[in-house]
């Protein structure tokens, strides 16, 4: 029965960890732009053969 009285704050704690995390991340602009990144993989090749 002690296990419980541990384990519900840390996993309370771990949680809020996480929601504090996302909402960090989102704050800062982490998930604007999630279809770029996929295209310019496709594109690296075609500008050094430019240059």
């Amino acid at each position: 029965m002690n296990i419980i009285t541990i384990m519900i704050p840390m996993a309370l704690l771990l949680g809020i960890g996480f929601v504090v995390a996302f909402l960090w991340a989102t704050s800062k602009g982490q998930f604007d732009d999630l279809e770029t990144p996929a295209h310019r993989i496709l594109n690296d090749d075609n500008e050094r053969k430019q240059l």
